[in-house]
């Protein structure tokens, strides 16, 4: 039985409406704990405002200052939106040890190691 609950929409465009003077930014994927369980679609979730988000940012190789400062600013957007709770998920293959001791002010940013082998096989780095 898996542990995994919530709406998982893959491709969240995290602002709302681009223009001349703002781009588009997307996270790679939020899930929504609170929703129903399953894959969802942008167009079921507009809104961020008033959920409890988990914004997802990934890369395959190691974790890097473009995808750390993804995770945070994504949040940031997140949180902007109005969501209720913001939680950053930070996906990679390998750490950073530099990069991981400056996330510590960020505890809404969570480092997750995926195994490049078996890549469902995950998990949590200590930032500390």
């Amino acid at each position: 039985m898996s542990a995994a609950r919530g709406a998982f929409i893959p491709e969240y465009p995290l602002i709302l409406k681009p223009g001349p003077e703002t781009s588009q930014r997307w996270a790679d994927a939020v899930i929504l704990p609170d929703e129903p369980h399953g894959r969802a679609h942008v167009r079921d979730y507009r809104s961020l405002a008033g959920r409890n988000v988990i914004v997802v940012q990934t890369k395959t190789g190691r974790m890097g200052m473009y995808l750390m400062g993804q995770a945070l600013f994504s949040a940031g957007l997140a949180r902007a939106q109005g969501a209720a709770s913001v939680r950053s998920i930070l996906l990679c293959c390998r750490l950073d040890q530099a990069l991981m001791e400056l996330l510590m002010p960020f505890p809404e940013v969570e480092v997750w190691l995926s195994d490049a082998k078996a890549p469902l096989d995950v998990t949590r780095a200590n930032v500390a």
